[in-house]
């Protein structure tokens, strides 16, 4: 892409200021970008389920220690097995027989597939629509824009912006960064013309890479949208935005802002995020039948006061 369309980091500071939805909705808003779905978008998303087919846009949550989820390992252990069915000294079968587990995580980062609420990210001490970051506090967790605003889920049409294929390649490298124009050629090389209340996924290929060539630390970079994308997203009015990164490029190229999606986007529209997403097999389907919306889904879970939540996002064609 040409120098010349990267915006300065001024430009993306002043991003806060020009581009808002604080006081769209009313002063009380708690859903942000999600105020783009109605009922008509919900209809018309059902309008395209045709082949019957389900899939999961979620990675599996692992136990696995890698250099991607060093910093917050999943917990697993079984409160209960079948090894204690069977009482090894009488060898009878003792009267009450089930299995359970306990599992602890830290969701945000980049290894497990997760939504993100508006408490999630600050910006000069500020979340989404004008609200203190103070809100969220160590004891109570979030007091406002909690995951909870999402209990009833969220549906609308969802479309896939397959940036590798398009580029002719298994997965993008670190630090390539996808602009504004480049969404509107895939768009049109897929036959895509965006509507309000898209939820976007965009695929680099980031989860091909990861599982062909193993984990590696978020600090060697990774491919994602450059911070151009925010005026653009504002304008087509998406709803949520996912990808198989955190959909920042990182590095980002300012000194100031290391994730522009998150600190400006998140906070300032109102955008949820949903983050390192598995889109293998939804691409090599929307290829197979050369369609590339569907119906999607989003169903966290009702944790009271949560900052986000573990999802398992379906897409239904």
């Amino acid at each position: 892409m040409a120098k010349s369309q990267i915006p300065t980091e001024e430009d993306v500071l002043n991003y806060a200021s020009t581009i808002t939805n604080w006081g769209r909705w009313g002063d009380e808003d708690e859903l942000g970008t999600v105020n783009h779905i109605g009922p008509e978008q919900i209809k018309y998303a059902s309008t395209l389920v045709r082949e019957g087919i389900t899939i999961s846009c979620s990675r599996p949550i692992s136990m696995e220690s890698a250099p991607d989820s060093i910093a917050s390992p999943v917990i697993h252990y079984m409160t209960g097995s079948g090894e204690s069915s069977l009482d090894n000294t009488a060898q009878q079968l003792v009267p009450q027989q089930s299995s359970g587990d306990f599992i602890g995580m830290s969701f945000h980062g980049h290894s497990i597939t997760h939504i993100d609420s508006l408490s999630h990210m600050f910006w000069n001490g500020k979340m989404y629509n004008n609200r203190p970051s103070s809100l969220v506090t160590t004891r109570e967790g979030a007091t406002k824009e909690s995951i909870e605003v999402l209990k009833n889920g969220v549906v609308s049409r969802g479309v896939l912006i397959d940036a590798a294929r398009s580029r002719g390649v298994d997965w993008m490298n670190p630090a390539e960064a996808i602009m504004p124009d480049e969404l509107d050629q895939i768009a049109k090389e897929q036959n895509v013309k965006f509507r309000d209340g898209d939820i976007l996924l965009v695929r680099t290929g980031n989860y091909k890479r990861r599982t062909e060539e193993g984990p590696r630390s978020p600090a060697d970079g990774y491919p994602g949208l450059q911070a151009a994308c925010i005026p653009w997203i504002h304008k087509k009015s998406i709803a949520v935005l996912g990808g198989d990164t955190v959909s920042d490029v990182f590095p980002s190229g300012y000194s100031n802002i290391r994730l522009p999606i998150h600190q400006i986007a998140l906070p300032h529209l109102g955008l949820w995020l949903i983050d390192n997403c598995n889109l293998e097999d939804l691409a090599s389907t929307c290829a197979r039948i050369n369609r590339w919306e569907f119906l999607f889904t989003i169903a966290p879970l009702r944790i009271r006061s949560g900052t986000g939540s573990p999802v398992n996002p379906i897409a239904i064609l």
